[in-house]
């Protein structure tokens, strides 16, 4: 047998499972990422300036590639590691943690920055363990790649021996064995029975006002195409999840929106209408129903997901099917024809005439030439500025809120990535978006107060030339808890409320400019194209700071 390092195993393996780049806070694995430098020189690694960020960026990575990303921590740092694999888990998004663990013979003698971790990542993965021996290396890494990408996509956590995981300098027997059916998402698609297909066309048949909501399932099984040739056979409107939205083009006349909390209005109201639910990969969270008011509880309801588990959790279902979206997509599309669909040309004039109020609605704010800039404004310019090919990366908050209302995705090419609810993630999600779709624009969508989080990644950008192009919504504050904090005042906003949620006035432009980026600052709404335009053709890191409204607030979800 050859004797190789634990390092070469993993070194190889992950070359073998396709990976392209490991987001990193040394010191962790350092011969792991020597033996890449050697013999694996393709594969980037990142070194981030904090551990969130490592964690964000392998998100990212992870959800435009279908791949898994991997983030890596010595021990003192997994804990921040941990913080960060809450985006990917509520997110559904297969990311690989590689940490630092204790050594059996330091143990409970206060080594230096001795902490048991492994519990801290329980409620964060999918599956959480320690690699104690160099010869389990091969079995954990096969196992997590496993988990990671089958059923529902999920974070997996691997504590390595060593504070910075030097049990990689161990030899070994062990083979590098890889199975690269593993390596991208979904592994498997389980299809559907044809009796169970029947029965939700059969639901849908005898529905005079059905609606579909495709969640990040759809996303994930790649099911875009199937989804709209289904929509346009048997003539219903498709809502989406803020995860699902680049599934279905906004621009489609059966396109409802985002719907939800983060929502369109349309699109609730709509949901809200229907007389029969079609969910398709999502998990019907609270997000995606505004906390089951959208549709209302007891709405009849039929679904389709990869994971069982998943049927039926929050809306009794009339029927299901547990199978891969675009496997049970394409089956109904077959199996349709043997069902005769109902006219619903009353339905759907009904909701064209929503369509069509909300977009007379705000039209204004969408066009506004007002000074300080409108964020409607900005989400107008990103629908008709964005290359068909490009991805657009929302952070959380307001900005989630402007871009799943105001906001369209224009070509079944687009993507969109949404933070799950946390903010700061998309600047260092959009960075490994960015590694992953090297040739692909890729647009960050945040606000002063999410930009802050990980401001330092600019310089990651800048070092990795990682020619991300970042949007900041700069109106020096966090607005969306305004409402909140003047609750709280009796209603009354007050200068000591106030300071709850705003900041000082700063230059991101130039601060990105100081960090070796292009900064772009604009203060007009003309400026906004031509900003885009430039960044579009820098071919190089781009902030454009736009100064926007401190006092627009994005319009309320509504139920009906």
């Amino acid at each position: 047998m050859t004797r190789r390092t634990g390092a070469r195993v993993v070194a190889d393996m992950l070359d073998g499972y396709g990976v392209t780049h490991v987001f990193l806070v040394p010191a962790i694995l350092r011969r792991t990422l020597a033996e890449l430098e050697l013999h694996h020189p393709h594969i980037e690694r990142v070194v981030t300036h904090g551990e969130k960020a490592a964690a964000y960026m392998a998100d990212g990575y992870a959800r435009v590639s279908g791949r898994p990303g991997i983030a890596a921590a010595q021990v003192v740092g997994a804990l921040n590691l941990a913080a960060g694999l809450r985006e990917p888990f509520l997110a559904g998004s297969p990311v690989i943690a590689l940490t630092g663990g204790r050594s059996p013979a330091t143990k409970f003698r206060q080594v230096y920055q001795e902490i048991d971790d492994l519990p801290a990542f329980e409620p964060v993965t999918k599956f959480n363990a320690t690699v104690d021996d160099a010869g389990r290396f091969p079995d954990m890494l096969r196992h997590a790649f496993r988990v990671a990408t089958t059923g529902s996509p999920g974070p997996v956590h691997l504590q390595i021996q060593g504070n910075e995981g030097q049990l990689d300098t161990d030899e070994t027997d062990a083979e590098p064995l890889v199975e690269p059916a593993f390596a991208t998402v979904p592994p498997v698609r389980p299809a559907p029975d044809d009796q169970s297909v029947t029965a939700v066309l059969q639901l849908l048949a005898a529905s005079a006002q059905p609606v579909i909501v495709a969640g990040g399932g759809v996303r994930w099984s790649g099911a875009g195409a199937e989804l709209v040739a289904l929509a346009e056979a048997l003539q219903i409107p498709v809502a989406t999840s803020a995860n699902g939205k680049d599934t279905f083009p906004g621009t489609h006349p059966l396109s409802l929106g985002v719907v939800g909390t983060y929502s369109r209005e349309c699109a609730n109201h709509a949901v809200a209408r229907a007389d029969l639910v079609c969910f398709i990969g999502t998990q019907t969270g609270s997000m995606t129903t505004h906390f089951w008011a959208v549709p209302p509880e007891g709405t009849p309801a039929v679904q389709i997901d990869i994971e069982p588990s998943h049927l039926g959790r929050n809306y009794p279902l009339r029927a299901s099917v547990a199978a891969d979206a675009r496997a049970a997509l394409a089956r109904m599309l077959t199996l349709a024809a043997r069902e005769p669909q109902p006219g619903r040309s009353a339905w759907l004039a009904e909701v064209e005439r929503v369509r069509a109020d909300w977009r007379s609605r705000y039209r204004e704010v969408l066009t506004s030439d007002a000074v300080p800039i409108r964020p409607e404004r900005i989400a107008a310019e990103l629908t008709s500025g964005l290359p068909r090919d490009a991805v657009l990366v929302a952070d959380t908050g307001h900005a989630g809120m402007w871009m799943a209302q105001f906001h369209d995705v224009t070509s079944p090419d687009q993507g969109y990535l949404r933070s799950a609810g946390h903010l700061g993630w998309a600047f260092s999600a959009g960075v490994g978006a960015k590694c992953a779709a090297p040739d692909r624009p890729v647009v960050v969508f945040t606000g002063d107060a999410g930009l802050y989080y990980h401001l330092g990644e600019i310089e990651t950008a800048v070092r990795r030339r990682v020619n991300l192009i970042t949007v900041v919504n700069n109106n020096h504050g966090g607005n969306q808890s305004k409402r909140g904090f003047d609750r709280a005042y009796d209603g009354r906003p007050t200068e000591q409320s106030r300071e709850l949620w705003t900041y000082e006035e700063v230059d991101f432009a130039r601060i990105a400019a100081e960090m070796g980026a292009l900064g772009l600052r604009v203060d007009k709404p003309g400026e906004l194209a031509p900003a885009l335009d430039r960044a579009l053709s820098a071919g190089r890191p781009v902030v454009i700071d736009v100064h926007t409204d401190i006092g627009v607030v994005a319009p309320p979800p509504v139920s009906f």
